[in-house]
This record gives C-alpha cells, sequence and structure tokens, in this order.
C-alpha cells in the first residue's frame, strides 16, 4: 500500500494534488475506503492525513539531525573516507612537487580522478606539517 507521505511533501503540496485529482474526475482509495476529494468530508480527511504525513516526514528529519550532531559530538560522524591512504596522498604531493607530471597524468598514475587530486593538494597545503614548514624561519 502506497504512503500518502510519498504523495505530496508538504500539505499545500497536498492541496494542489488533490485539486488536480478532483478537476481530472479521480476518486481516492485509502484503506480499502473510496473517498470522492470533491466531497467536504473527504477533502477533510485527505487534508488531515497531509497534516499527519507532514508530521512524520518533519520528526524524521529532526531526529536524524539529533542523531547526526550526536555522533559528530562523539567523534563517530567524520564523512566518507578518503580515497587514498596518507601515505599515498604524500607521494601525490611530492611527486606533483617534482613539476614531472601534469593533473592529468597524476589522475592516472595514481587512478583517482581530477576532485580528488586537488582536493589532497588542499589538504597538504593546510596540514600540520605544511604550517609547521611555512613558520620555520629560512636559513
Amino acid at each position: 500500500m502506497p504512503k500518502l507521505d510519498r504523495l505530496a511533501r508538504s500539505v499545500p503540496d497536498a492541496r494542489v494534488i488533490g485539486d488536480t485529482l478532483v478537476a481530472r474526475g479521480v476518486r481516492l482509495s485509502l484503506g480499502g475506503s473510496v473517498y470522492d476529494p470533491s466531497d467536504p468530508m473527504s477533502k477533510m480527511f485527505f487534508n488531515m492525513l497531509a497534516v499527519f504525513a507532514e508530521s512524520e516526514a518533519d520528526l524524521l528529519k529532526m531526529r536524524t539531525r539529533e542523531g547526526m550532531a550526536t555522533a559528530r559530538s562523539r567523534g563517530r560522524l567524520r564523512g566518507r573516507a578518503p580515497k587514498q591512504t596518507a601515505r599515498q596522498q604524500a607521494e601525490l604531493v611530492r611527486t606533483h612537487a617534482t613539476g614531472d607530471y601534469t593533473i592529468a597524468e597524476l589522475m592516472e598514475v595514481f587512478s583517482v580522478g581530477r576532485a580528488t587530486v586537488h582536493r589532497v593538494f588542499e589538504r597538504a597545503a593546510v596540514s600540520p606539517a605544511a604550517r609547521a614548514e611555512d613558520a620555520a624561519p629560512a636559513s
């Protein structure tokens, strides 16, 4: 049985869909009962179902956000793991620093996409080791 919360994202959306159904002469079948959206009682029932569906969807979003915040505060929500190990990333940066390889060649050699190569460079630029080298006095 299809769920009403799949029909519309909000009560106004459900009303627009209901009005479209009325214009087409369609009747709504929920739980074995047939409802005519043009009938005032059926229209009220449809709107109440839409309110409950929207409320349930909002509660689900809220619980998801709370769960993610809790996981983040406990250090368990880190996002997707990098495609390469730290050692591979360091080698990619070192290889690029030689000036012998283009980005396209690095992509091929390390089997990664262009965005991954640039992301590794960005991370390397703000890594603690890079900051320590920048802060060290020049000899």
